[in-house]
Parts: C-alpha cells; structure tokens; sequence
C-alpha cells in the first residue's frame, strides 16, 4: 500500500484504477508518445508511466527500460506517491530511502528520478509520470513544468479513454473575434 493512504483511501485508491481497464494491457501508442516525449524533452534514457497496483508498480508505458512491473517495496513511486506532487531525486545513491534499493544497486542502477502524479478521471491518484537516468542529475525550472505538462497529458488521456469529456467554455482570456 503507498504509504500516505489509508484502508479505505486505498480502496477507493484501487477502485478507481480497477475502473481505467488498464492494468496487464497491451502497449498503446498514445501513452508511448508521452513516454517518449518526457524522455526526450528531459534528456533521460528510462521513462515510465507507472501505475501503482495492490502489491506492485506495472509500467502502462516503459522506454529504456525492459521490467514490465516492479515490486511495491522496491518502487520509488510510492515515495513520489507519497509526496503528492513533484518528486525528484538528485542521486539514488546519496539518498537514504534509496541507496540500498536494488534497483539502484544493480540493474537498471538508477542514480537520478523524478515524477509527477497521475490520476484517475475522479483525481484519485493511481500512479506516476517519472523520468530516472543512471548518472546523478536534476530538473530545471523548465524540465519541471514539461514533467507537469507531459504528466497532464497522461491524465488528459486518461479522462479521454473513460469517456469522461470536458466541455470547452469561452474564460475571459480566450481571444475573440470582434467584426
């Protein structure tokens, strides 16, 4: 269970990702674009669309990385899940909540990560958007705001898929033709 919820927060937590239809899906492009997109834009070999399961994280979208799931214990995304917003980690190895971590200490040696939440059409959180590299690194102002952007569109998606549509209206900012 991440460690910021409790019993029940956590069955809501799974019934709202139990509700998306996601979990042990085939690829889909739509959500590899992203991946692909936040690996690029971030400069990072590894990007994953994580999303946190009963007793493991599963990998909706994995890039430079060939795990499909990992388990809860060893997951940093129930750290980031924890934080509930931006999450970053400088080096893995420095880190106290991480240096032991196998996936640190071995393979895919994650020295760098950072992530975003993801969550349901609801706003439940279900996951994260992160980025992780095996040398020691950190975000720019810039690189943070394309995680926030980039982890939007994962849940813009989301929304989509469940058929949950959002109706445009005109803001006070919107430009309008004045002929």
């Amino acid at each position: 269970m991440p460690e910021s919820t409790s019993p029940m927060d956590e069955a809501a937590r799974l019934n709202a990702l139990s509700g998306l239809h996601l979990l042990d899906t085939p690829p889909e492009e739509r959500f590899d674009r992203l991946t692909r997109l936040a690996q690029h834009l971030l400069r990072v070999p590894i990007a994953l669309i994580s999303l946190i399961d009963t007793d493991r994280v599963w990998f909706k979208s994995a890039q430079g990385l060939a795990l499909k799931q990992v388990s809860l214990d060893v997951s940093f995304c129930t750290h980031a899940h924890a934080n509930q917003g931006l999450f970053e980690v400088a080096d893995a190895r420095n880190d106290p909540r991480f240096a032991g971590n196998p996936l640190v200490t071995g393979d895919p040696h994650i020295r760098f990560y950072a992530s975003c939440p993801i969550v349901a059409p609801d706003g439940t959180p279900i996951g994260v958007l992160c980025v992780a590299d095996r040398t020691p690194s950190g975000l720019t102002d810039g690189d943070r705001q394309a995680l926030r952007d980039l982890t939007e569109m994962v849940n813009q998606e989301l929304r989509l898929g469940s058929g949950v549509r959002r109706a445009w209206r005109p803001s006070s900012n919107t430009c309008r033709s004045v002929f």
